[in-house]
C-alpha cells in the first residue's frame, strides 16, 4: 500500500470511540480478521466507521439476487481494474448461483448497452436477459455515470423501485471501494492479472 497500514487493533491508551469502531468492524468481519481495506480505513476511524456501516447495509440489507448483486460488484472490479475486489467478490458471485461462464464473460466482454450492438450469440446464450441489463446498467454507471434511458428501462423490467434504488447503491457503493482500492493500492494488487477464482 502506498502509506502504512494502521494498527491491527487500537493502541492501549486510544478513545473509547475509537476501540468501538474497531470492535464494530471486527464484528462485521468475523471470523476473518481485519481486511487490509479496514487498515487501510482506520487512519480516520469516523471514515472507517461510516464506511463499514454503508458496506454492511449494501452487503446485507437489500433485497437483490446474491448472484446478481455479486456479478455487478465483480463487473466494477474488471473495469477499474481492482483485483483485491474481484478475488473478493467472484468467488461470491459463484456462491450466489452465477454460473462459471457467465462469471468468466463478466471478466472478458466488452459489454455496450442496448442500442450500441446486437448481442453476440455468446452473450445471447451465456446471459439472461435480467443479467444482461444489470451488466449494461452496472457499465453505464461505471464508465459514463450516466444511463441512458433504453439502459434504465431495461433495468426496471427485472428490478421494483426498491430494487433499482438498491442496486444503484450498490453499483455506486462498490465504485467507490474500488477507486479507494486502486489509488491507495491495498493489499498491493494494482497490476495483479484478474483471473478467474478456482472452483
Amino acid at each position: 500500500m502506498r502509506i502504512p497500514y494502521a494498527p491491527t487493533e487500537p493502541a492501549a491508551d486510544a478513545s473509547e470511540t475509537t476501540k468501538a469502531v474497531y470492535s464494530r468492524i471486527t464484528e462485521r468481519r468475523k471470523p476473518r480478521p481485519l481486511l487490509p481495506l479496514d487498515l487501510a480505513l482506520l487512519h480516520n476511524t469516523a471514515i472507517a466507521d461510516g464506511w463499514n456501516s454503508l458496506l454492511g447495509a449494501v452487503r446485507s440489507k437489500t433485497t437483490l439476487n446474491p448472484g446478481l448483486m455479486e456479478m455487478a460488484v465483480s463487473r466494477i472490479a474488471v473495469l477499474n481494474k481492482a483485483t483485491f475486489e474481484w478475488n473478493a467478490h467472484a468467488p461470491l458471485a459463484l456462491k450466489g448461483g452465477l454460473p462459471r461462464a457467465s462469471l468468466d464473460l463478466v471478466r472478458t466482454a466488452a459489454i455496450v448497452p442496448p442500442g450500441g450492438r446486437e448481442r453476440t450469440k455468446e452473450e445471447q446464450e451465456t446471459f439472461s436477459d435480467e443479467e444482461w441489463a444489470v451488466l449494461c446498467y452496472t457499465d453505464q454507471v461505471t464508465k459514463n455515470v450516466e444511463v441512458d434511458d433504453e439502459v434504465f428501462d431495461g433495468l426496471r423490467k427485472f428490478l421494483d423501485n426498491t430494487g433499482i434504488m438498491e442496486m444503484t447503491a450498490t453499483v455506486a457503493t462498490y465504485n467507490m471501494v474500488s477507486r479507494f482500492l486502486v489509488a491507495m493500492n491495498v493489499a498491493e494488487k494494482n497490476g495483479h492479472e484478474i483471473v478467474m477464482p478456482e472452483q
